[in-house]
């Protein structure tokens, strides 16, 4: 080794050389090394790959980590037919067992959940800016999509309270959705189109991993500062506000509710009030008493029918008080032909596509696992979102728009003891039944009670013992909380979320970029080498600097690798003490699954370095790819020679110490 026999005082350097490769390379040997007897085990290489083998791994483990498609193997022809046939519609999996008894539970289940459905239906498309109807539409085709083509039993299919309030606060900022009804719906259909294309798409390509940027922290700070967002958007029909602002920060809108004091009416506050605190005390009941979950399952429906009745009964809308208005009886009618590609529109519609088509399948994939946990089965998250992105793909084409599995109606279907997606079909069912025969019934449900509606449905969005936990676990991810919430009720929602995604992200490369290294030592009486700052009984070995790599090591990174190292071994180098006098740096590459050419030229520059110093570089348990682009970089010159490389640090402990001795004067 270079620079050897001066750091070793006159002891020939070829020879120990020699006499360690012996060792190292040869099959596991009993040696001596002024230490007493010591085992030295040889540094395997990978089993030789082709560059095909290689590529054909990365891109399984990258695109079907869940390896899908394992049952086709060794089946005959007929049965991996079939097999495909039951994984493109999970519906055969199920249908064909079905009974009676799992009939009586989903029944049960898909008429709690319609129950829901209908006035939710309702309030979150007048929340997305579009007609009531449009609402019930979207609860009726979508969820008989997914019945057939979804793999969650507990999933309740419908239109979403955040991915309503995205669409419309976009979409109004081009067009105004009461100058321009019918504008607007076409521009709400073809984003909806977008978003199914967007989630099918990331389905079909295996691509789900995108969705993974929504951090939970992210998720937890948007959700609360939507649901901040869509509560205070409900003071217009809470307060009775005609003239009120079309924007969406907590400014302007307070602004808003302030200026048209003149507006407030006694009668739509008293009404708002007294079934906002049925709702939530119905709520409050269920989360306190979980067997009475239908309480507030049917909570919603009971207020539209007794307010409805009310405003009826007293003429409530000529005191004030507004109302639905007339509603058309009859199913979805089609709309491809109102599909709008126009390209003054197109860059909007796309745009809401995307961001509404993210969110909402973030919910929904999210909720579907949440409750497959629960009941120990799996749910594949690429078939969820081909289920989903083609749910809405039809759905743009049947008057429908965005819809995700929601977790409040989820939760309600699963603890009304749904078995299969078949409660989806009741429900659906249902709304069927109303769309034909009981819209005039909604003429007089009065607007105010759709607002409360709302505001109930959205206060579980905020889960403050959640964000409670992520300040208590992580501050960092704490800021990226309270920037998603900040930027929501303060900027705009989507500006809100990309906000916290790009913290999310920079955090990532920041964690790329400064990798975690450290120093270790020996816990006394011990073969175990750990953190000098984390483990208080561990030494530190003389002669030895120790350190770790706890990353990937590439490009991005080898600069601050190079000069942290340097900067450590210059401060090693500088004690002055001849007893602890430093001589080899050992680099454990342990937990390090990959490197690149940059990599490589790190600890080839970082060996030079060392041996300028009259130190040796000491590389130990390489993994399997790294071993492999040394032994490629050996190739060309021998940097890496087997006597330093070691498959534990104890072991080049053992295997070292002696020298390390004897160049100690």
């Amino acid at each position: 080794m270079v620079g050897m026999s001066g750091a070793y005082g006159g002891h020939n350097g070829s020879e120990s050389r020699q006499s360690k490769e012996a060792v190292v390379v040869g099959a596991p040997e009993m040696i001596g090394v002024g230490l007493g007897m010591g085992v030295v085990h040889k540094v395997a290489s990978p089993p030789a790959q082709s560059t095909a083998s290689k590529m054909k791994g990365k891109v399984k483990e990258t695109f079907f980590p869940d390896d899908p498609f394992r049952s086709f193997k060794g089946q005959p022809q007929r049965a991996k037919l079939l097999l495909a046939v039951k994984y493109l519609f999970p519906v055969l999996e199920w249908a064909p067992g079905y009974t009676l008894s799992l009939f009586k539970s989903d029944l049960v289940a898909g008429l709690t959940i319609a129950s829901l459905a209908i006035p939710q239906g309702i309030s979150y498309a007048k929340l997305a800016n579009l007609p009531p109807i449009i609402g019930l539409y979207s609860s009726f085709v979508p969820p008989l999509v997914y019945a057939v083509l979804g793999s969650s039993r507990d999933l309740a299919v419908g239109p979403v309270s955040i991915a309503s309030l995205i669409m419309g606060s976009m979409l109004r900022q081009a067009v105004s959705p009461s100058a321009e009804p019918a504008l607007f719906l076409q521009l709400a259909f073809t984003a909806t189109l977008f978003a199914g294309l967007v989630q099918a798409s990331l389905g079909i390509l295996r691509l789900g991993f995108i969705i993974d940027f929504l951090s939970k922290a992210t998720l937890v700070g948007f959700m609360a500062g939507a649901a901040v967002i869509v509560s205070l958007q409900q003071l217009k029909a809470l307060l009775g506000i005609v003239h009120f602002t079309t924007q969406m920060g907590i400014v302007p809108v307070m602004a808003s509710v302030f200026q048209h004091t003149d507006e407030w009416s006694w009668q739509t506050i008293l009404m708002g009030a007294c079934f906002l605190v049925l709702l939530l005390t119905a709520r409050h009941v269920s989360i306190r008493w979980p067997k009475f979950f239908w309480i507030s399952a049917c909570a919603p429906l009971a207020c539209v029918i007794v307010s409805t009745l009310l405003v009826f009964l007293f003429k409530a809308q000529n005191h004030g008080i507004s109302i639905i208005g007339q509603l058309k009886c009859g199913l979805n009618r089609p709309s491809w032909d109102k599909l709008l590609f126009d390209p003054a529109y197109l860059g909007l519609t796309m745009k809401t596509g995307l961001v509404t088509g993210i969110i909402s399948l973030t919910e929904g994939v999210a909720v579907g696992r949440t409750f497959a946990s629960l009941k120990d089965y799996q749910v594949d998250g690429n078939k969820e979102m081909m289920a989903i992105g083609l749910m809405n793909v039809v759905g743009s084409c049947t008057s429908c728009y965005v819809t995700t599995g929601a977790f409040s109606r989820s939760a309600v279907n699963h603890n009304a003891g749904c078995k299969t997606a078949m409660s989806n079909v009741i429900m659906a069912l249902t709304v069927m039944v109303t769309l034909l025969f009981l819209m005039p019934l909604f003429v007089y449900t009065p607007n105010v009670v759709l607002g409360a509606i709302i505001i109930a449905a959205v206060i579980g969005l905020i889960d403050l013992p959640a964000a409670y936990n992520i300040w208590k676990m992580d501050k960092m991810d704490f800021l990226v909380c309270v920037c998603a919430f900040a930027g929501v009720i303060f900027i705009s929602v989507q500006q809100g979320l990309a906000i916290a995604v790009g913290i999310s992200i920079f955090r990532v490369l920041m964690q790329i970029t400064r990798p975690r290294m450290m120093i270790q030592g020996n816990i006394k009486g011990t073969d175990i080498y750990r953190n000098l700052h984390q483990y208080k009984e561990a030494q530190r070995v003389p002669g030895f600097l120790i350190l770790t790599v706890e990353a990937p090591i590439n490009f991005a990174n080898t600069n601050y690798l190079n000069e942290r190292t340097k900067r450590w071994i210059e401060d090693e180098s500088s004690s002055g003490n001849k007893q602890t006098e430093l001589h080899f740096v050992i680099l454990d590459l342990s937990a390090v699954p990959a490197i690149d050419t940059s990599g490589i030229a790190f600890l080839i520059d970082l060996k030079k370095a060392t041996e300028k110093r009259g130190l040796e570089l000491v590389l130990v348990n390489p993994t399997g790819e790294v071993m492999e682009k040394i032994q490629r970089a050996n190739d060309a010159h021998d940097h890496f020679r087997p006597d330093c490389l070691y498959l534990t640090t104890g072991e080049a402990i053992a295997s070292l110490s002696g020298f390390a001795k004897m160049a100690t004067p």
